[in-house]
């Protein structure tokens, strides 16, 4: 059973205070969409459940097991993952070679052989096979997200945070990116979806965590969500400043 329990979260850069007591739990296989405004600090609680930063306050458990001071190395071996918004690959390596890095280098006993049986597995799993003898610097935008995906998938995470998967891909990969976060959370893992495609989070994720200036102002079904006055007036309403943006939480969180 997977278990993320996140709570009271703050983390202050100098005097900008951009998380404020986030707390929110993850139980089982949930498809979760994380969304708020530029500046909401979705990057930040990002880089916190990941290892990337640490918190001022609050913990953040992972199946019992506390994560919040780890290292990002640590927190990958304890069971969470994550993508980025710009990718990154190994990109003068194979996509064969990025697969193996990830179980390799988190040696959990794995022999040469389960490993390439397992990225084999893998490349088969996102239709990346014929190309895993190609380098990843020649991957189209929406194969080097796969390629993403399949290095988490490589290390068997519960939960996977995928940020903006969808940014800069084109529509014909974006429908096969679509299909395949379905298919992962059908296989058992949780997933926090960050993403400014709108119709996507709403179609793919069955609960909403929206952040509006460091505070989580609403937790619910999409449903709930979209009805809901104060997210309306913090992030729905607020449409033609998120077209495009792609780094904007980055640069304020």
């Amino acid at each position: 059973m997977i278990d993320l329990v996140v709570t009271g979260l703050t983390k202050r850069f100098g005097g900008l205070h951009v998380l404020k007591g986030v707390s929110f739990e993850i139980h089982g296989p949930e498809l979760i969409g994380l969304i708020g405004p530029n500046g909401a600090g979705k990057t930040t609680l990002t880089n916190i459940l990941d290892g990337a930063i640490k918190p001022n306050s609050g913990t953040v458990y992972l199946n019992g097991e506390r994560i919040d001071q780890l290292q990002s190395f640590e927190v990958a071996r304890a069971g969470l993952g994550r993508t980025f918004q710009v990718t990154r690959s190994f990109r003068r390596m194979t996509v064969l070679e990025n697969l193996l890095v990830p179980a390799l280098a988190l040696g959990h006993g794995h022999n040469r052989a389960e490993v390439d049986e397992k990225a084999m597995e893998v490349l088969e799993f996102l239709t990346l096979e014929h190309l895993r003898n190609e380098y990843a610097q020649s991957l189209s935008g929406g194969q080097q997200k796969l390629l993403e995906l399949g290095r988490l998938l490589m290390l068997d995470a519960d939960v996977i945070i995928l940020d903006e998967p969808f940014a800069g891909v084109h529509p014909s990969l974006m429908e096969i990116i679509y299909r395949y976060i379905e298919r992962v959370n059908e296989a058992g893992k949780a997933i926090i979806l960050i993403s400014h495609q709108m119709d996507s989070i709403f179609a793919l994720c069955k609960r909403l965590l929206v952040l509006n200036y460091g505070d989580l102002i609403a937790d619910g079904t999409p449903d709930t969500v979209k009805n809901d006055p104060t997210v309306i007036e913090a992030y729905l309403g607020a449409d033609d400043d998120e077209q495009g943006a792609t780094n904007g939480d980055q640069a304020a969180s």
